[in-house]
């Protein structure tokens, strides 16, 4: 499966409880911490409700 690099590159602060628990799930918890994941499509969707907060590359 292919991979693909996330980077938090904005603040969680001020923003709404689910984006933060998404952030969480996606296993970020500090702004530039960067992390590859499996491209699924659960992790996608994921991406796709907080992409206004993160940099996507492929890994």
């Amino acid at each position: 499966m292919k991979k693909i690099k996330i980077t938090q590159v904005k603040s969680a602060i001020d923003r709404p409880e689910r984006q933060k628990l998404t952030l969480k799930a996606l296993g970020l918890k500090k702004m530039n911490a960067s992390r590859e994941v499996e491209s699924t499509p659960q992790v996608l969707g994921m991406i796709q409700k907080v992409s206004h907060l993160l940099k996507v590359e492929e890994a």
